[in-house]
């Protein structure tokens, strides 16, 4: 085993045992520490596949939250990631709510309410201008918390101007739970708004970059079938390039009665899974077999992660399995990936 990845593992049972956002903290902090002795993990070959107009080395991404800010990069390039989603970032930086607000649950699962806490998007510019990472960049991007919801779209075109240039897709997060009013940005006629000017911003902001940067919606785990239905219409109309299905979910019935009722947010990790692959599965069926979707939520294992595939993702994401189990994870998922294909199934 190399170096780094050994001390990589060695260290998760003791952050296990502190303030998981101190933990999350002090996780980044040290992949960072150990940038210098190599990469942790590496990818291997035979699993590459095009979507949204992109080449991706394999289906394996990092969800965002990971890294708002873009500080931790060229570290995380270091895991072997296809893909990292940076963000969410909003055009002016905010402390997100008050902390205590990320909890662990029992078995591999958070509660967070981390709200958008971030430095600002012009910080996060900042950071993409100087990073040596020539991966797949995302950016998730979102509005501050005291902007009004009836002018969430200046926010969400603020911060698309600014990332245009540094980014090979940009996630439109109208699902996360921690910030007021946010999830109403998945009706209709809301949606209709942001979408409609994100997509003339973009218009002019392709015609002046001469690149074509993908939008995709990210949506909640929490809708049910009618209004998986309407959302994924709505998205087909307005040629939106792709979904990411899911954030995480407000429903904290799975923890039991137990749970302290003052440790509210949004749940993500193994509960999370099977609402997860129902949405894809939903949007699968309504958006017909080439339309780009990402499967995130509950990807804690390999057997997961191919289920999620299954179910008609083209892409997929880990945040709460990689924050627990580490690098193993990605090494472990490859691995079904490459007997899969061994076997010839997609």
């Amino acid at each position: 085993m190399r170096l780094a990845a050994l001390i990589a593992r060695s260290s998760l049972p003791i952050l296990a045992r502190c303030d998981p956002e101190w933990a999350h903290d002090t996780g980044l902090s040290g992949l960072n520490f150990l940038r210098p002795l190599g990469p942790i993990a590496m990818p291997p070959q035979g699993l590459e596949l095009s979507c949204l107009g992109l080449t991706f080395a394999h289906p394996l991404g990092l969800a965002a939250g990971f890294d708002k800010n873009g500080d931790y990069l060229d570290a995380l390039a270091g895991l072997g990631f296809s893909h990292i989603e940076l963000g969410t970032v909003t055009p002016r930086p905010q402390p997100g709510n008050p902390k205590p607000r990320m909890f662990r649950a029992p078995g591999i699962a958070l509660v967070n309410r981390m709200g958008f806490n971030n430095k600002g998007v012009d910080h996060l510019v900042e950071r993409l201008a100087h990073t040596r990472y020539r991966g797949i960049r995302g950016i998730s991007i979102g509005k501050n918390a005291d902007t009004p919801i009836e002018r969430a779209a200046e926010d969400y075109v603020a911060c698309l101007r600014k990332v245009y240039a540094h980014a090979d897709y940009v996630a439109v997060n109208v699902s996360s739970p921690n910030t007021a009013r946010l999830r109403e940005l998945q009706d209709k006629d809301a949606l209709e708004r942001v979408v409609g000017s994100l997509l003339e911003a973009r218009a002019d902001l392709s015609s002046r970059h001469a690149r074509h940067v993908p939008l995709l919606v990210k949506i909640a785990p929490d809708l049910d079938a009618t209004q998986i239905a309407a959302l994924a219409r709505t998205v087909s109309s307005l040629g939106i390039d792709g979904v990411i299905a899911t954030n995480t979910t407000t429903d904290l019935s799975s923890l039991g009665s137990g749970w302290p009722g003052e440790r509210r947010g949004g749940l993500s990790g193994a509960p999370l899974h099977a609402r997860s692959i129902a949405a894809v599965r939903a949007l699968r069926a309504e958006l017909g077999p080439r339309f780009p979707i990402v499967g995130v939520g509950g990807i804690v294992d390999a057997e997961r992660a191919l289920a999620t595939l299954r179910a008609g993702a083209d892409l997929i994401q880990i945040y709460t399995g990689f924050a627990i189990r580490g690098h193993v994870l990605l090494e472990e998922i490859w691995s079904a990936l490459l007997a899969q294909r061994r076997d010839g199934k997609p």
